[in-house]
């Protein structure tokens, strides 16, 4: 193997400097044990980064973006409807294994038979005792209420928002004739906002009593309403039916007069 003269050049000055910083350790730690010590602590150290999980190396701690915040911190609260404790003037067959048995009595006794009813009859209710409901409509007798479905005919309920956020969701279902009323109470010069989701658009009453509004009135818009609050006192939102009932949702978003 031949070597040019720059080639002989750099590996002169390659191998001083090696031997130079040799000695400069060995000089400083006056052992030539300190300088094997020394390599093998900088292999080790660099091993240790290499091998390390990338977990370990990375801070444990992660910033939320802000549309995380936002959903977090705008999230609405449910309001329902209480579905027991309370008078039930209809109700829907709903037995997992029909026809349901109507019977004569609140109980299960031979011979006390007396009609059968498919799903999703509507039955007229008169009376509750003991898990079973009385019927007028369509036959009269008893009939086991764990095998029907049924709401509460009159419902009113106060609207409270979590310190987080300013909406709600309302959200039940009506069965039969009845009224649902949700109860919100506002700061004059704030708006309330509210959208529809369901078929029922509710009716809006102010604290002296008066019809404010029975439908949307945004342009473009046909399920949303919203207006400035003339007076502070509780506003009441109010869904009502007359026959077989029906299911409704609508979101409540309240803000100070100066938001957008």
């Amino acid at each position: 193997m031949s070597f040019n003269i720059g080639q002989l050049i750099v590996t002169g000055i390659t191998g001083l400097a090696s031997a130079t910083s040799v000695a400069y350790f060995t000089i400083q730690s006056g052992s030539p044990q300190f300088t094997t010590n020394f390599l093998q602590t900088q292999k080790l150290d660099s091993n240790l980064v290499s091998l390390a999980p990338k977990h370990q190396l990375k801070s444990s701690y992660s910033t939320p973006n802000s549309s995380d915040i936002v959903s977090q911190g705008s999230s609405p609260v449910v309001i329902t409807p209480p579905t027991s404790g309370c008078k039930i003037r209809m109700a829907i067959i709903d037995d997992p294994e029909p026809p349901l048995n109507v019977r004569s009595s609140p109980e299960v006794r031979e011979g006390n038979k007396v009609a059968q009813l498919n799903n999703n009859t509507f039955v007229s209710v008169a009376d509750e005792k003991s898990g079973w409901l009385r019927i007028t409509e369509p036959v009269i007798g008893w009939v086991s209420k764990n095998r029907t479905r049924s709401t509460c005919a009159r419902v009113d309920e106060t609207i409270t928002f979590s310190p987080k956020s300013d909406t709600a969701i309302v959200r039940g279902e009506m069965i039969g004739t009845g009224s649902h009323s949700y109860r919100v109470r506002m700061i004059q010069g704030q708006t309330m906002t509210i959208k529809n989701f369901g078929d029922v658009f509710p009716a809006i009453i102010g604290p002296d009593g008066q019809l404010m509004a029975r439908e949307p009135n945004i342009e473009g818009d046909e399920n949303k309403w919203t207006d400035t609050m003339p007076i502070s006192g509780v506003y009441t939102l109010e869904l009502d039916s007359n026959f077989r009932g029906f299911e409704y949702e609508f979101l409540v978003e309240i803000k100070e007069g100066n938001r957008e």
